[in-house]
């Protein structure tokens, strides 16, 4: 009933190119800020984009300039395109949603504060080739 599906990932030559999507299933579109982590073997777990209702976006420093996050509210879908891929970004990306809200009004977790977010999906695989 509340199901994140993320689909794009696979296997590409180093400098090649993947998109990613991450669609929010109804039980899971009430939803202010979604974004991507990534993981690898012996690591944490680490925040690669995230993107909220409105637009605002941040990136983790290693991928701005390649890495670009949107969105389809109407089909409480978004977006990870990876450009000039290299080995480095191999890992397993994950899609994750926040619904906090503050006495400011809703808000989108730091990447650091991965409890802060409520809904995960099971993960793709990005495979780079080098």
């Amino acid at each position: 009933q509340v199901q994140l599906v993320e689909s794009g990932g696979g296997s590409v030559q180093a400098g090649g190119s993947l998109r990613l999507s991450c669609s929010a299933s109804e039980g899971a579109a009430t939803y202010y800020c979604m974004a991507w982590f990534r993981q690898t073997p012996g690591k944490e777990r680490e925040g690669v984009a995230k993107i909220d209702r409105t637009g605002q976006t941040t990136y983790a420093e290693s991928v701005k300039g390649r890495f670009t996050i949107s969105q389809d509210n109407t089909k409480n879908t978004v977006y990870l395109q990876m450009n000039s891929l290299d080995y480095e970004v191999s890992a397993m990306y994950y899609c994750a949603t926040s619904a906090r809200t503050s006495l400011a009004g809703p808000y989108c977790p730091p990447f650091t504060s991965r409890d802060e977010f409520d809904h995960w999906g099971q993960g793709t695989q990005v495979s780079v080739s080098s």
